[in-house]
């Protein structure tokens, strides 16, 4: 798909004539109200056009947008379900299903093409292999 740079609009246009002006230029003559209606003409369609391409090209989704957003989702999944861990352990009670589910996050890892987010991925994915690994699982 090609996007064009924007059109120059041609619907301001100069008027030859106009009432109330001087010669010398130092004095102002209001116009009349019949006057500056009809002068008030819309300028035009032409500047909507520049916003839709500016639109269009806003809802195209860079392929390495989708890869950091679901890696930084799994990032905030992972944190929340040691977050909930963590109110486990202090209550006194682990759920199977919440170290299953964070085993299985830990193991389901994508490339997300941004070293400093995977830089902060490998430290929580750390986090989450010691706190699994403290409760005797251990994933591969």
């Amino acid at each position: 798909m090609r996007i064009g740079g924007p059109t120059s609009g041609s619907g301001i246009q100069k008027r030859s004539g106009a009432k109330g002006t001087s010669k010398s230029g130092s004095t102002f003559a209001p116009t009349s109200g019949e006057e500056a209606d009809r002068s008030s003409v819309s300028g035009g369609v032409s500047s909507t056009y520049a916003v839709d391409a500016l639109l269009s090209l806003q809802e195209v989704e860079d392929p390495l947008t989708g890869k950091r957003r679901g890696a930084t989702k799994r990032g905030h999944d992972l944190l929340d379900a040691l977050e909930e861990m963590k109110a486990d352990l202090l209550a006194g009670v682990m759920p199977e299903a919440r170290l299953d589910r964070i085993l299985q996050l830990v193991q389901t890892r994508l490339p997300s093409g941004d070293p400093r987010l995977e830089a902060v991925i490998d430290e929580i994915d750390l986090r989450a292999r010691v706190e699994l690994a403290k409760l005797g699982r251990f994933p591969d």
